[in-house]
């Protein structure tokens, strides 16, 4: 049991952390939405398991609030980065100052 929740923490610490890096390191509006959407992931991983482990409901049912977070989060900023490549503006985010109507 302690093995497997080492091993549950070390690939959620690592999805996480790639996440992260993409996040930080990537300027892309793309690149870093990804990065969001591992972060989250990884994050839900680890809930998963530990509400598994102590059968505990609330956090499978805020896991799926999450869930369903995450992807209206992921509809949202698809739809500003469309936005962004159909004005003609770089992809790129440390270009970008503002979003105009």
């Amino acid at each position: 049991m302690i093995g497997t929740t080492l091993q549950v923490w070390i690939v959620s610490s690592l999805l996480f952390c790639a996440g992260l890096a993409a996040v930080l390191l990537r300027r892309q509006l793309l690149a870093m939405l990804l990065g969001l959407e591992l972060m989250i992931s990884a994050a839900n991983i680890s809930i998963v398991y530990h509400a598994g482990l102590f059968s505990d409901a609330q956090a499978l049912a805020a896991v799926l609030l999450v869930i369903a977070i995450a992807a209206a989060e992921a509809v949202v900023g698809l739809t500003l980065i469309v936005d962004v490549y159909e004005s003609g503006l770089s992809p790129d985010a440390s270009e970008l100052r503002e979003l105009r109507g």
